[in-house]
């Protein structure tokens, strides 16, 4: 019988590893994942980096990257190990999100979600498209988890509700995430220099989303005090670091709410006029926070906002001489193709 591959072997433990302990085993994960998301050049490499204790220049991220660290608890004890993934582009690699959230992985994931607050007219599509792909992905591996460890998947269903008191006054009007959620605004050293009442409704809206989902959201820039707190989160959820119960709701200084502080009543309604709010069509508060935003920040453009799917064609990773060889082979491949079409149809009138 011949010898198993390296390749067989590890795929061998992961499923070891994924299926230790049966259903509902209960067991605490040893190993946690962290999933960075949001807009494109949002400072998501930098705030990574900085968590990692890495003195070097963040690089543009290309696809889906992975980086890891390890932490060790005490002295004399093994050390923990927290897996760092990156999806760059913004809004246009999507699909990328199924690769590293598995049913098999799904219990150690916790989700950043980093938004450039100095572009807020791109924060409102880059957050509700990166939401809601990431949101159906997670829907769909925990049913996926349901029919293989339906203890595990209904844990995770009930610990959703934990950031959350059980008499809080939300409970039937909220969305919790099925993972732990973190919503980071970046670049706030330019956004504390906007018009206050556009400070405002941003602040509202981020307080609004970031409470219906169950997420913390705080406000970081280049500020070394704010780096140190967004290190605290995410360090918390790497290596289960006592979570931050300190809260800031001033529109006028770095927000930062832990999951399950915040509330409807203190957030207050849509920043919009009495008189104009029953002229706004909606279907769900999400809904009518979304056009009261759009009012004040419209989207720009489909056009305007796609971003480039195909990252050899993107400018910033331009290359003169492997441009033009580009350039020759697609010339190519369209000749073939129009001289493939004309032997096609040549073979269609013959027959």
């Amino acid at each position: 019988m011949p010898s198993e591959t390296l390749w067989e072997i590890a795929k061998a433990e992961v499923e070891k590893h994924g299926s230790s302990g049966g259903e509902g085993d209960g067991l605490e994960i040893g190993e946690k994942s962290v999933f960075f998301i949001g807009s494109k050049n949002g400072g998501k490499t930098t705030i990574i980096l900085r968590c990692l204790d890495r003195d070097e220049p963040p690089k543009p991220t290309l696809a889906l990257e992975y980086t890891y660290g390890r932490r060790a608890k005490g002295h004399n004890t093994p050390k923990d190990i927290a897996h760092f993934w990156e999806l760059g582009g913004g809004t246009s690699l999507l699909d990328l999100i199924s690769i590293p959230i598995t049913s098999d992985t799904l219990r150690t994931f916790s989700l950043v979600l980093v938004l450039d607050l100095s572009k807020p007219n791109d924060l409102w599509p880059t957050m509700e498209n990166l939401l809601q792909a990431t949101k159906s992905h997670v829907d769909k591996m925990i049913m996926k988890l349901g029919k293989t460890n339906s203890k595990a998947a209904s844990e995770m269903r009930q610990k959703m509700w934990s950031n959350l008191q059980k008499d809080h006054q939300d409970r039937e009007l909220i969305d919790p995430f099925l993972i732990p959620l973190v919503i980071i605004g970046s670049k706030y050293d330019i956004f504390q220099d906007f018009d206050s009442e556009k400070r405002k409704v941003i602040c509202k809206t981020l307080r609004f989303v970031a409470h219906y989902y169950g997420a913390s959201l705080m406000f970081t820039s280049k500020s070394e005090a704010l780096l140190l707190k967004i290190r605290g989160v995410i360090n918390q959820l790497a290596f289960g670091i006592d979570k931050s119960k300190s809260i800031c709701v001033d529109q006028n200084k770095p927000l930062f709410i832990t999951a399950g502080l915040d509330s409807l009543s203190q957030i207050g309604s849509p920043p919009v006029p009495d008189n104009d709010i029953g002229k706004l069509h909606a279907h769900s508060p999400m809904e009518l926070w979304k056009k009261v935003y759009e009012r004040v920040f419209p989207p720009k453009s489909i056009n305007t906002l796609k971003d480039i799917k195909d990252p050899a064609r993107d400018p910033q990773y331009a290359e003169s001489e492997v441009d033009e060889m580009r350039i020759q082979k697609d010339q190519e491949l369209e000749q073939y193709k129009r001289s493939s079409s004309k032997s096609w149809k040549q073979i269609e009138l013959d027959s």
